[in-house]
């Protein structure tokens, strides 16, 4: 299995695969690697993932590291392990805000910059949803009555075929004493409603993606990057690649055909 030790020794879990232009993708916020299962095989590139502390396959750790700052230090931590000097990321919603932290911290270190349904406004009713489920047990007990369940409530979502829900909770929860269970660390909670203080304005950090490359896909049923927010990055960067992708909503799986246009005219400005 993969691994790499962080500076705080905490052994973290990465998948490396293909050639070609190295992009390292970044998943959301309870999510991990295999978030990236439906689009990775319209890439023809060098996908590389990163399970973030406490997600995944990768240790759990002090909960106070579960931020993204730290993230964004372990994701360079990989790029040193692996030898790369520049990568290109696709962030998906918390990977994406690990992107824009990574080009205040590191811009050199960066080819160009791909958004899922994520900006520097994140809307209250998203945030609402996240904290209703984040570090909570499910309560379906099994794999067929958690896609069910995701068929049935998630309204955003339209025309998903049920294997591919499947492949979502699959992906997400693991099978424990004959239940699912969460397979990330349930105190991730803790670290993230636990933050002292307003959001920060987020605005001058997607700012720092001037020169680069840079797409965002977005679900046109997302209810956490709306569309006014999606209009101000256009404004600000008229010749980002844009993606409205119909019958989603946070996040978009990315291998919608809308969302591929976009993903391969922005690989095109780096190849």
């Amino acid at each position: 299995m993969p691994t790499f030790t962080s500076a705080d020794g905490v052994t973290l879990y990465y998948t490396d695969e293909g050639d070609g232009l190295p992009v390292l993708a970044l998943a959301g916020l309870t999510r991990n690697g295999r978030d990236f299962d439906h689009v990775a095989p319209h890439l023809p590139v060098r996908l590389i993932r990163m399970d973030y502390r406490g997600r995944g396959r990768s240790e759990w750790a002090d909960p106070s590291t579960y931020t993204i700052p730290q993230e964004s230090q372990d994701a360079l931590a990989l790029m040193d392990h692996l030898g790369l000097e520049k990568v290109a990321i696709l962030g998906t919603s918390r990977g994406g805000l690990i992107a824009m932290a990574l080009a205040m911290m590191a811009k050199d270190r960066l080819l160009g910059v791909a958004l899922n349904d994520i900006g520097p406004e994140i809307a209250e009713t998203g945030m609402e949803v996240i904290r209703g489920y984040l570090g909570r047990r499910p309560a379906q007990k099994t794999y067929a009555e958690a896609a069910a369940f995701r068929d049935t409530v998630w309204m955003q979502f339209e025309g998903v075929p049920m294997e591919r829900w499947l492949a979502e909770v699959q992906n997400h929860y693991e099978e424990k004493d004959g239940r699912i269970e969460l397979r990330y660390d349930p105190k991730l909670r803790e670290a993230v409603l636990n933050v002292d203080g307003p959001m920060p304005d987020l605005w001058p950090m997607f700012d720092t993606f001037d020169g680069l490359p840079l797409a965002l896909v977005r679900g046109a049923n997302s209810d956490l990057l709306t569309e006014d927010c999606a209009n101000e990055m256009a404004r600000r960067r008229p010749d980002i690649i844009r993606a409205e992708v119909p019958g989603r909503g946070h996040v978009p799986f990315l291998d919608e055909p809308k969302a591929l246009t976009a993903l391969r005219a922005w690989l095109g400005k780096m190849q």
